[in-house]
């Protein structure tokens, strides 16, 4: 089974998404679609043998919409060609087979027909494509232009001709240019409404003007000339949504809004023709002003909403300085392949991920993984994509290019993330549904009980009618769950902290324990020296240190390289050491500069008679705290003494305590003994612990505390972890910011930070009270409105509600819902308990 998110264009609705998942499900081989209006993606896993990639672009076609390809950053893998990774085109290029991905997690090319038709610009919103495009170089020798995404410049027309043809805001067109042609439409219809309104009656009846019609035309037909354009141009885009609504199966927005203005336009074309009554341009006309407005506003707020995913899709350069042959070359970064060595120099940007093979540096990793301070980076440290180089020159070598890079595969979670649903959706999507039904039935009953039962002029009673579908809104509880779920992934993946899947941002909220693993996640997972002691006799702490890890460049034993890892930290040179001797179970031995040093363990001072005097007590209290300890001598006497330990992470010790504040009991998990284990969680604030587990054994602990009834989250690396990630709730994978494609677990933390974890919590209990905000506005208001609407008040109050009043409602009940989701942009990921 493969899977693959796709751009989809023209999607407007709540329930255009709804339609095109309703129509490929029923496709054989299209195992699960998840597609979201709000960013106009589909997240599609299919069976490759039964159905191909040219198979969905079709699909998405005959349920009336474009499909512009894989969505994938800008400028990463080649326009035009997003599944050929730049990994398969390096081995073909070296005459290498290509294999299978081998893991199912890693980002999977969709293949190369998905946009063998389409035209030549990556996937993404279209000013990415113009910026695409503006820098893309010419196609290589021997393929022509028009043949360079795959087809024909005539087969490219054919497109653009179907398109203009089936969809109501134009081809290919980004929300952004949704967003302008809802504007323009809207200012037109303002036009033509204001000219309307002033030849109607009401505005005679108001201000006692009555002007003269031009050509001494009637004032019914001066009306019909005006609306007409009005109705065509300004509603158009609501007609072509019904249309491919009811052609898939569901009735949205667009479809309430074209029953209420061509009900109204048709009677009155009918009056000012066919049969005498009153006619109602001008309602119809301000009515579809009210709608054009509200839709433009809403559409500019959800355009915000996306604003996360585009400024991640445009973070990789264009360019790259890559060696060649002994020389620099820049080349569009789509063609770096792995093994090439890349040339960064200071202030660029990083193209793609790798290795540093010579030269050292600071790179600013903060928009990948959310770390503020730069990072060190010398010969052998990873790099990623996408970030910034501070101050050093470095060459580093490509060893994750294209669709593999770290950037392309959290693009990919964040998508996939973004597209899914979340229960409490899955019955709101339903709810919307029944209301939409019962607006129009609803509006039927109002006609039929206030023409046929309390005998109201034909007028009245279609106005009143009108006025109730128009009121209706189901994109209000539509938009309730997305448009939090989307803001709140996109929050969260500028902090580092991504998501797979709704469901998982909606449960984080509502865990009451959390288990964290102890190596790697609590502690750092590697040895580290923690305290460096010297009395001064024979030598001070700094030269200690120097002389121990001048030893210790001989010996390949981890707690050496953890004292020359403390040396360089400090600044502190190293010389080269002479005589170097390893004693098995006791330490070494070595000339520096001149002294004879002796590093090791107690046995190693006791077989050289070394008095250490008042060290006994103070290494004692070390190794009381779970620490190693490193004895030392010098010529003879008692050097000091240097602990070394599984360091605790810097922030770990907050975050218990912060977690502890938000209700949510911690636990402890490691294979370590129960003394090593207690002291740590015992320096944590830590009281539940689970010591001396055995991997296939974490699993049955979180099975422990769920019998207590409770909702846990369990904190692992997501590798040894990976079945107790599984069983848990939530399972929260500490990365390192490259390894982000894991299988088990539901969130994934691009800093190795526990502290993080808060964050998590925080971002869902927010997007849990946005959701249930706006849930309950929604049924609130409709509830309230189709009464209203209807005329209930009517007999009681003689107050009424005009059809272009209820249109403001709509828009409005439906905004208010956008701008209550995006205030998630503001939360806090640090806050504490209190706040």
């Amino acid at each position: 089974m493969k899977e693959t998110t796709v751009q989809i264009d023209g999607m407007m609705s709540i329930f255009d998404d709804a339609g095109v998942e309703k129509q490929l499900k029923r496709r054989d081989g299209v195992v699960r679609v998840d597609a979201n209006f709000l960013s106009g993606t589909a997240t599609i896993a299919y069976d490759e043998t039964q159905v191909s990639p040219d198979d969905i672009k079709t699909f998405i076609a005959e349920c009336g919409y474009h499909c512009r390809g894989e969505v994938v950053p800008a400028h990463v893998c080649e326009p035009g060609k997003p599944n050929a990774t730049p990994t398969v085109r390096a081995m073909e290029q070296q005459g290498h087979a290509v294999p299978l991905s081998p893991t199912p997690s890693a980002v999977k090319p969709v293949e190369e027909k998905i946009k063998a038709e389409a035209p030549p610009t990556p996937p993404v919103a279209k000013p990415l494509e113009e910026k695409v495009k503006a820098e893309a170089q010419p196609p290589a020798s021997g393929v022509k232009a028009e043949d360079h995404a795959g087809h024909k410049t005539e087969e490219m027309a054919q497109d653009k001709a179907e398109m203009a043809q089936e969809m109501g805001h134009g081809m290919g067109e980004s929300m952004d240019a949704m967003v302008r042609d809802m504007r323009n439409r809207f200012f037109v219809t303002l036009a033509l409404a204001v000219l309307i309104y002033l030849y109607a009656p009401m505005f005679q009846q108001l201000t006692g003007i009555a002007l003269p019609t031009p050509f001494g035309i009637s004032k019914e037909l001066l009306g019909f000339l005006l609306t007409t354009p009005a109705v065509l141009y300004g509603g158009w885009v609501f007609y072509i949504g019904a249309w491919r609504a009811l052609k898939n199966g569901v009735a949205n927005m667009a479809v309430l809004v074209s029953l209420s203005v061509l009900a109204g336009y048709l009677f009155s074309v009918g009056a000012t023709f066919f049969f005498t009554a009153e006619v109602f341009y001008e309602a119809v006309a301000v009515l579809l002003v009210f709608i054009l407005l509200g839709h433009w506003l809403e559409m500019r707020a959800r355009a915000g909403a996306s604003k996360a995913v585009q400024s991640l899709l445009s973070l990789a350069p264009p360019k790259a300085t890559v060696i060649r042959n002994g020389q620099p070359v820049e080349v569009p970064t789509s063609e770096v392949v792995m093994g090439d060595i890349v040339m960064i120099r200071p202030g660029d940007k990083l193209p793609v991920d790798g290795e540093v093979v010579e030269g050292e540096s600071n790179v600013d990793e903060s928009m990948i993984t959310g770390e503020s301070m730069p990072v060190r980076k010398v010969v052998g440290d990873k790099v990623i994509g996408a970030t910034i180089n501070k101050t050093g020159t470095f060459r580093f070598r490509a060893t994750k290019v294209g669709a593999e890079t770290a950037l392309a595969q959290i693009v990919k979670l964040v998508q996939a993330a973004q597209n899914s649903k979340a229960p409490s959706q899955r019955l709101a999507d339903s709810a919307a549904q029944v209301l939409t039904i019962s607006a129009i039935v609803f509006g039927i009953a109002t006609f039929a009980v206030w023409y046929w039962v309390a005998a109201a002029t034909l007028v009245f009673a279609m106005l009143l009618a009108i006025t109730v579908v128009v009121i209706a809104c189901p994109d209000a509880l539509g938009l309730a769950t997305p448009m939090a779920i989307m803001v709140a992934s996109g929050k969260g993946a500028q902090n580092g902290i991504l998501f797979k899947d709704a469901t998982a941002l909606e449960e984080a909220g509502r865990l009451q324990a959390i288990i964290f693993d102890k190596t790697g996640t609590l502690t750092i997972g590697q040895p580290q020296v923690v305290e460096v002691f010297a009395d001064g006799k024979p030598v001070d702490v700094k030269e200690l240190l120097r002389l121990v890890a001048s030893l210790e460049q001989s010996s390949e034993h981890p707690l050496a390289q953890a004292v020359i890892e403390k040396a360089k930290a400090d600044g502190v040179t190293l010389s080269a050491p002479s005589n170097f001797e390893a004693i098995p179970g006791q330490g070494a031995r070595a000339t520096v500069d001149g002294r004879t040093v002796l590093a090791g363990n107690r046995k190693l001072m006791d077989e050289n008679r070394i008095a250490l005097d008042g060290l006994n007590e103070r290494a004692q209290a070390l190794e009381q705290r779970g620490n190693t300890v490193v004895y030392s001598a010098v010529d003879g006497s008692p050097g000091g003494l240097i602990a070394i330990a599984d360091a605790i992470r810097p922030n770990a010790k907050q975050a218990i305590d912060q977690l502890a504040a938000l209700g949510i009991e911690v636990a402890m998990l490691t294979g370590d003994n129960q003394g090593t284990a207690n002291l740590v969680a015992k320096a944590l604030g830590i009281k539940t612990v689970f010591a001396e587990v055995q991997p296939g054994q974490k699993a049955e602990r979180v099975k422990e505390m769920q019998a207590r009834g409770l909702r846990v989250g369990m904190v692992g690396d997501g590798i040894n972890d990976a079945p107790a990630l599984a069983q848990a709730e939530v399972g929260i994978a500490i990365g390192a910011g490259t390894d982000v494609a894991m299988e088990t677990a539901d969130v994934v933390l691009m800093k190795s930070d526990p502290f993080d974890v808060i964050g998590t919590v925080i971002l869902s209990r927010a997007t849990r009270r946005k959701m249930r905000q706006n849930l309950w506005w929604a049924a609130g208001y409709n509830v309230i409105a189709f009464p209203v609407a209807a005329g209930a008040l009517y007999p009681l109050t003689g107050w009424l509600l005009s059809p272009e009043v209820a249109a403001l409602s709509m828009s409005g009940s439906t905004l208010i819902v956008v701008a209550n989701a995006l205030l998630l942009k503001r939360v806090k990921m640090s806050d504490s308990a209190a706040s």
